[in-house]
C-alpha cells in the first residue's frame, strides 16, 4: 500500500534548523567517594572513564574537594550524571577455592545520589556469561535493599553491525539498566557462569577453566536530575515543586518560553507538522482529524488510526546536549519490534520521565549510542513518549534490534515482564501508537512483512525473514525480550491496532 503523507498542519520551523548546534559536552573527572558512612567523602585517584581506579563524573563538572559535584544546567534543561566506578575481584571465600570462578563488584560504599544502575565494559562484541547483582541504600538513610538482578543482555539492543552507529562511536558491552529509586550508597557483585560439571573422562581441566569476564567492567550509577518545571504564563514565576504539565488532566495551555537552546529547538523543529515550537506534548487528534491531517491517493481508504497523545522529548526533559547532533533516517516503517525496558517495575507514572532521562543518559554516555535506543517509549499508565530524536511521524532510525533497525520502529514499554502481566493500559497505548505510526507508512498491524536482517544471533547478514508487522523483540534476536508475559500480549495489540485502523 502507498505510504501515507504527512500533511504540515503545525507552525513552521524552517528558521530553528538554522541554528548552529553545539557539539555534546565533553565529559571530566571528578574526586570520588569511598567513606563508610555520608555525607563526609574522602578522596580518591582521578581517573577517565576508561580508568582502573576512583570514579567518574561526566557531567561535565568538576567539583572541588570536600563538595558535591553539581552538574552545569541551563534553564531549559535539567541536571544529570553519571558516576563510573571499576569493579575488581571480590575478597570473597569462594575465589579462595581453587578454580573457582572469581566474583568481581564493589563492596558497600556512598555515592552521590543515583537512581539508575549498570554494568558497561570495553568490548561491545564480547558477553557477559553469569549473574549481575546490586543492593542499594535509600538516600538519607540506613536502609539498603534486598539484592536486586541486573538483566545481562547487552548485543540485543544495538546499532546494527556495520552502520555509523556502531562503527563510527566507541561503543561499549553493557547489561540492561536497572531503576532503583533515589539512592545513596550501592554493593555489587558479578559472578561468572561456573563451569559445567565433567559429564566424560579427560574433561577435568576443561570445566575446571572458569568463564571469563569482560574486561574493564564499570558500575555506572546515573542520576536523571529534576524533572523540567511546568511552563509558566509569560511573567509568572516558575514553580519547580509544582507536578509537571504533560501530567495534568488537561494539555499544557503555558506560553512557550522565551529562550529555546539550539539543540532543542532543533528536536521540535522536525516535529513542525505535529505540534508548536518547543511544545512538550504532540496533542491527540481524533479519527477524522487524523484522516484531514494526511494527503490521501484519490480514491484511497484511511487505514490509520487517531494519533494519540504523545509527550515530546522537551516534555520527558531530555538533554539534547548529550546525542549526537544530526538526525539518522531509514526508508520507511514496516513493522514495529516491541520491547520492554528491563528496567523494572518499581517506578511510579509520574517518575517516568525520569526513568527515561536516566535511560538515556545511559544509553549514551554509558554505552556510547548515538542517542536513545528506541523510538518510542510506553510507561505502565499508557502514556506515551517521543523516543529518538528525529521526528515522531518520520523514519528514524533506531538502535533497539539488532540486525532489524532498518524500517523499523522500536517501542519500549517500562518496566519487566518475564513473570509480570503488563498493565492493560500500556498494552493498549502500544495498539493506539502502532495503529496511527504504521498507518502513515501504509502498514496492516496483523499483517506479515519479509524484512533482511543486517546480522544477529538469530539470522546472519541478509537473510530475508518474514515477521508479524507488530513483531516482539525475540523474532529478531535471541533474547527474552520483551518478556514472556508481553510477548503473549502483541496478539492482542495487533488486533487493536488493526481495528483503530479501520480493518
Amino acid at each position: 500500500m502507498r505510504a501515507l503523507m504527512v500533511t504540515s498542519v503545525g507552525v513552521t520551523c524552517a528558521a530553528a534548523l538554522t541554528l548552529p548546534l553545539a557539539a555534546p559536552a565533553s565529559s571530566a573527572p571528578v574526586l570520588s567517594s569511598a567513606s563508610a558512612r555520608p555525607p563526609s567523602l574522602t578522596t580518591e585517584p582521578r581517573t577517565d572513564t576508561s580508568g582502573t581506579s576512583g570514579t567518574t563524573d561526566t557531567s561535565g563538572t568538576t567539583a572541588p574537594d570536600g563538595a558535591e559535584p553539581r552538574a552545569a544546567k541551563s534553564a531549559a534543561e535539567p541536571a544529570g550524571s553519571t558516576q563510573s566506578m571499576p569493579l575488581a575481584p571480590l575478597a570473597v571465600p569462594s575465589n579462595r577455592v581453587a578454580g573457582a570462578p572469581t566474583v568481581h563488584g564493589l563492596p558497600q560504599r556512598d555515592a552521590r545520589p543515583f537512581s539508575l544502575v549498570g554494568v558497561v565494559w570495553d568490548d561491545a562484541e564480547a558477553e557477559l556469561h553469569g549473574t549481575v547483582q546490586v543492593r542499594t541504600r535509600a538516600t538519607g538513610t540506613t536502609r539498603w535493599s534486598d539484592w536486586q538482578d541486573v538483566e545481562t543482555h547487552n548485543a540485543d539492543h544495538a546499532a546494527d553491525l556495520g552502520s555509523a552507529e556502531r562503527e563510527g562511536r566507541t561503543v561499549r558491552g553493557a547489561t540492561a539498566s536497572l531503576w532503583v529509586g533515589d539512592s545513596d550508597g550501592v554493593e555489587v557483585r558479578v559472578r561468572p557462569e561456573s563451569p559445567a560439571t565433567p559429564e566424560s573422562p579427560g574433561s577435568q581441566d576443561r570445566a575446571a577453566t572458569p568463564v571469563p569476564l569482560p574486561e574493564g567492567m564499570r558500575l555506572e550509577l546515573v542520576d536523571p536530575g529534576e524533572d523540567p518545571a511546568p511552563e509558566p504564563a509569560r511573567g509568572a514565576p516558575a514553580n519547580r515543586a509544582a507536578v509537571p504539565a504533560v501530567f495534568a488532566d488537561t494539555p499544557p495551555t503555558a506560553a512557550l518560553p522565551e529562550v529555546l537552546t539550539a539543540e532543542i529547538a532543533a528536536a521540535s523543529a522536525v516535529n513542525a507538522e505535529v505540534a508548536e515550537l518547543g511544545a512538550t506534548v504532540i496533542p491527540a487528534l481524533t479519527q477524522a482529524e487524523t484522516v484531514e491531517s494526511v494527503n490521501l491517493a484519490p480514491g484511497a481508504k484511511p487505514y490509520i488510526g487517531p494519533r494519540p497523545k504523545i509527550v515530546t522529548r522537551k516534555g520527558w526533559g531530555a538533554d539534547e546536549k548529550l546525542r549526537e547532533r544530526n538526525f539518522g533516517y531509514t526508508k520507511s516503517v514496516k513493522a514495529a519490534f516491541v520491547h520492554h525496558s528491563a528496567t523494572g517495575n518499581n517506578y511510579t507514572c509520574k517518575q517516568a520521565p525520569s526513568v527515561l532521562r536516566s535511560i538515556y543518559r545511559y544509553h549514551v554516555k554509558s554505552s556510547g549510542w548515538r542517542d536513545f535506543g528506541y523510538n518510542f517509549a510506553v510507561d505502565k499508565c499508557g502514556n506515551i513518549y517521543e523516543g529518538r530524536a528525529g521526528g515522531v511521524t518520520k523514519a528514524v532510525l533506531g538502535a533497539h534490534t539488532l540486525g532489524f533497525n532498518t524500517n523499523t520502529m522500536g517501542i519500549a514499554v517500562l518496566g519487566s515482564y518475564g513473570s509480570t502481566n503488563p498493565p492493560a493500559a500500556a498494552v493498549t497505548a502500544v495498539s493506539k501508537l502502532t495503529a496511527w505510526k504504521l498507518g502513515l507508512f501504509g502498514a496492516n498491524p496483523k499483517g506479515k512483512v519479509t524484512l533482511v536482517s543486517g546480522g544477529s544471533n538469530k539470522y546472519r547478514k541478509g537473510v530475508k525473514v518474514k515477521m508479524n508487522v507488530i513483531s516482539g523483540h525475540r523474532d529478531g534476536f535471541a533474547t527474552e525480550c520483551p518478556g514472556a508475559r508481553l510477548y503473549k500480549k502483541l496478539g492482542t495489540a495487533r488486533t487493536s491496532s488493526a481495528k483503530l485502523q479501520g480493518r
